[in-house]
C-alpha cells in the first residue's frame, strides 16, 4: 500500500474531479494505464508511471511507483492512502 500527502487545493491533481479544470489528474491515467498494460513487465509500466505523476505533479516515491507498476503487471488491486492537509 502506498502513501501520499497533498494539499486539498491541489487534489485534482490526484483525482478525477469533472469540476476541475486540472487537465492531467493522475487517477485517470493509472486507469489507462492499467487497461492498456496488464501482463507487461514492470520494467516497461515504471517510466509511463513516472511520466503520469511528473504531469500530475506529485511526488510518488519509486518504491510507491513501482509497487503501482507491479500491481498494474500482475493485475492486482493497488490501495493508495492519501493524506489531504
Amino acid at each position: 500500500m502506498g502513501e501520499i500527502s497533498i494539499e486539498r487545493q491541489h487534489l485534482d491533481h490526484l483525482l478525477a474531479d469533472s469540476a476541475s479544470t486540472y487537465g492531467a489528474p493522475y487517477q485517470r491515467a493509472f486507469a489507462e494505464l492499467a487497461a492498456a498494460n496488464r501482463g507487461r513487465p514492470v520494467a516497461e509500466i515504471l517510466p509511463l508511471l513516472r511520466r503520469a505523476a511528473d504531469d500530475a505533479l506529485l511526488g510518488f516515491t519509486d518504491g510507491d511507483l513501482r509497487e503501482q507498476a507491479q500491481a498494474i503487471s500482475t493485475g492486482q488491486p493497488y490501495v493508495l492512502r492519501v493524506t489531504v492537509a
